[in-house]
């Protein structure tokens, strides 16, 4: 193959990437927000927050977590403040450090809502194209 159909095909396949996580995105973004009033971004946080260890994790950690700037998770963490489903804490270690903790509400939303997150996802990823867990 040459140089340019190399290129073309690499930037195909990240096009391609670019046009599944969209779709997958946006079925998401509809599921959840129609059945849980909740978006993917919150989702994702509750989820993150569920999987830690004691329902809680540093700020910082959870802007990896949702994949969003710190600012904008910041933003998300006072929304879902807001509602109830999580609170925030200073670290007793480290005074600089924040905590955000799942609420028991914040709970009870992320179990009704993982049902339809994974059905969703089952229904929109192409199954060759979902990769392992870690």
């Amino acid at each position: 193959m040459s140089d340019v159909g190399a290129e073309r095909a690499l930037v195909d396949r990240w096009h391609g990437l670019l046009a599944c996580h969209a779709a997958v995105w946006g079925a998401l973004e509809r599921e959840l927000q129609s059945r849980h009033g909740i978006g993917v971004s919150e989702f994702e946080a509750l989820e993150g927050l569920a999987a830690s260890d004691h329902d809680k994790c540093r700020a910082a950690e959870l802007a990896g977590t949702v994949h969003l700037s710190q600012s904008a998770t910041s933003r998300l963490t006072a929304r879902l403040e807001r509602a109830g489903l999580v609170t925030r804490a200073m670290c007793d270690v480290d005074r600089r450090g924040i905590f955000v903790l799942l609420t028991e509400e914040g709970r009870r939303l992320y179990e009704d809502a993982r049902p339809t997150h994974r059905e969703v996802l089952a229904q929109a990823l192409p199954a060759a194209e979902q990769p392992a867990r870690r």
